[in-house]
């Protein structure tokens, strides 16, 4: 299993950055997704969820209308596009796959990308 996030760098406040995560290893098309943070000194959190068909998602109260998550089940691959990023948006971003199967539990979690917003 791998989930290899992508897209990551450095950007002025108020820029753009689309990260992306490639999924291998296994049956992507029925995990849900979600991407997450984590900054130096601070707890991960969860930034944008996505169901496994891609029709829910849902979002961090601070994201809302600011960040988007989307889906290519034929590519294995989910997408996070950020705007109007604010240098408090700087963290590592990690893309996470979960599903539940009865009383079974997966949960992968990629390396993550640095996403640095410069004020």
């Amino acid at each position: 299993v791998q989930l290899v996030e992508s897209g990551g760098g450095l950007v002025q406040a108020g820029g753009s950055l689309r990260l992306s995560c490639l999924a291998s290893g296994f049956t992507f098309s029925i995990y849900d997704m979600s991407w997450a943070r984590q900054a130096p000194g601070k707890e991960r959190e969860v930034v944008a969820f996505i169901t496994n068909t891609g029709d829910r998602t849902h979002y961090a109260d601070s994201m809302k209308g600011r960040f988007t998550i989307s889906r290519d089940n034929a590519k294995n691959t989910v997408y996070l596009q950020m705007n109007s990023l604010k240098p408090e948006d700087t963290a590592v971003y990690y893309c996470n796959a979960r599903r539940v199967d009865g009383k079974n539990q997966y949960n992968y979690w990629g390396q993550g990308t640095q996403v640095t917003v410069s004020s």
